[in-house]
């Protein structure tokens, strides 16, 4: 059986990843609340992730669902290009991202725990 070698990530990268985790948003502070520890249906979901080349918000590499929260700056028309072209990128290589925008987690919290639900479920079942 041949070892599979992770490439190695840039240490800046990670550096900003670990930055981004520091500095979590309201709405980014509360998801994770409810994601980690395995309490979404038992599943993993990791915080500021490294994926191809971006940082998910939150990924569960068991179920190849990536979450993005967004906030006003991602209403702008080319960083709404940029976030289409980059989930399309993601798609291709088989993960399925979700976005929200940030006053969605804050004041529809439940509705957006059962997207996330169902995203998972799917893709665990799929």
């Amino acid at each position: 059986m041949a070892d599979h070698v992770r490439p190695a990530i840039d240490p800046r990268f990670l550096q900003l990843c670990r930055d981004m985790r520091t500095n979590a948003t309201n709405a980014e502070a509360l998801l994770w609340k409810l994601l980690r520890n395995r309490q979404l249906g038992g599943r993993k979901f990791r915080r500021q992730n490294p994926v191809g080349g971006f940082i998910l918000d939150f990924y569960c590499h068991e179920a190849q669902v990536g979450i993005e929260l967004d906030g006003g700056g991602h209403a702008d028309t080319r960083q709404a290009e940029y976030d289409a072209q980059r989930t399309r990128i993601l798609a291709r290589n088989g993960i399925r991202v979700l976005r929200f925008w940030n006053n969605q987690v804050m004041e529809e919290t439940e509705a957006v725990v059962m997207v996330i639900w169902d995203a998972v479920q799917v893709s665990l079942q799929g």
